[in-house]
């Protein structure tokens, strides 16, 4: 099969097509005819070496794909077989065929493009994990997301309208801001041009945010917990800024905050199959009706990989980049 599958660390000049065997599926896994894949930062991170893939996993880049089941493996039911699909993957999605876990995969309905589908599963997981379980969002509460037109922040955004959260973005541009609140923002602060932090106490009067979703890490994160109420939840995702951060631990006594993180590639297989479970119960009718689709900002044929990332790099895009393979 054609995949893009580097074999040194570099920029995204390394990200070249070549040919490698097409995997099988083991007991308990489908094999995908990958018709599009979702492009994602640790994608970035891999092709640069700084992230490594987990024991097991693919060398091939790529957390998230769409496409038709066309193998299957010993424990799965053959009603998969033929069947549209979008799964999270530890790996393998730079490709025309990928392995994925049967449990990780989820139906791709009617209306729903591939290309759709495929930039739902990392940041639908991503965001349903941290928000509503790590950080236990309830409806009418307040959530800060930095990065609101990543692919990250404009699920983040959909989800508050959809289970009743008001959503605050950070973005890096007056159109940014205004593209944030146009998908149903309650407000998108320029970080270039203003302070967050007194943005949000002056939104929220003085009140603060119940929680912040924190992709920057760094010295965003004392400025975070000054956003933050009573009780309020901060949960770190990524550290585009570093990974070492000075806390004022009497501020975080004194208004009881909860400061958590996770990270999903590494996660074992169950835990995986767990959150796609509740995400077929509990979001996946949204997306079935109509109500959830993804933020799509420029799709790039699979030999076009190097400019996809060129394109996340830059930081202009809003929404998710996808690459096609099989369309």
């Amino acid at each position: 099969m054609t995949a893009i599958d580097p074999e040194a660390a570099g920029g995204p000049e390394v990200l070249v097509p070549t040919r490698r065997p097409t995997p099988r599926p083991g007991a308990g896994e489908v094999l995908i005819r990958i018709a599009a894949a979702g492009v994602n930062r640790p994608d970035v991170m891999q092709r640069q070496g700084l992230y490594p893939p987990p024991p097991g996993a693919p060398s091939i880049p790529g957390l998230e794909i769409a496409g038709e089941v066309v193998a299957i493996g010993e424990g799965v039911g053959p009603e998969l077989l033929g069947q549209p699909v979008c799964a999270l993957i530890g790996g393998g999605g730079y490709a025309e065929y990928a392995v994925a876990v049967a449990e990780h995969c989820l139906p791709v309905p009617n209306g729903l493009s591939m290309v759709q589908a495929a930039a739902l599963p990392e940041t639908l997981f991503t965001v349903w994990t941290n928000v509503f379980e790590r950080a236990y969002a309830r409806e009418g509460e307040t959530l800060l997301v930095h990065g609101g037109t990543s692919g990250i922040g404009t699920m983040a955004i959909l989800l508050g309208k959809l289970f009743g959260l008001t959503v605050i973005v950070t973005a890096g541009s007056d159109d940014k801001c205004a593209a944030a609140e146009k998908l149903g923002a309650a407000s998108a602060i320029n970080y270039r041009t203003g302070d967050f932090v007194e943005a949000v106490q002056a939104f929220t009067g003085g009140k603060g945010v119940d929680i912040v979703l924190d992709m920057v890490g760094g010295d965003y994160v004392p400025r975070n917990l000054k956003c933050l109420g009573e009780e309020g939840r901060h949960v770190s995702i990524a550290v585009q800024r570093g990974a070492k951060a000075e806390i004022p631990l009497w501020e975080v006594m004194r208004r009881r905050l909860i400061l958590t993180g996770s990270t999903l590639r590494g996660r074992d297989a169950e835990f995986k199959a767990m959150v796609a479970d509740e995400v077929a119960r509990i979001v996946w009718p949204h997306v079935e009706e109509g109500r959830l689709r993804p933020v799509i900002d420029r799709s790039f044929p699979l030999a076009q990989a190097a400019d996809a990332h060129r394109r996340m790099e830059a930081g202009d895009h809003m929404g998710k980049i996808v690459l096609t393979i099989g369309e």
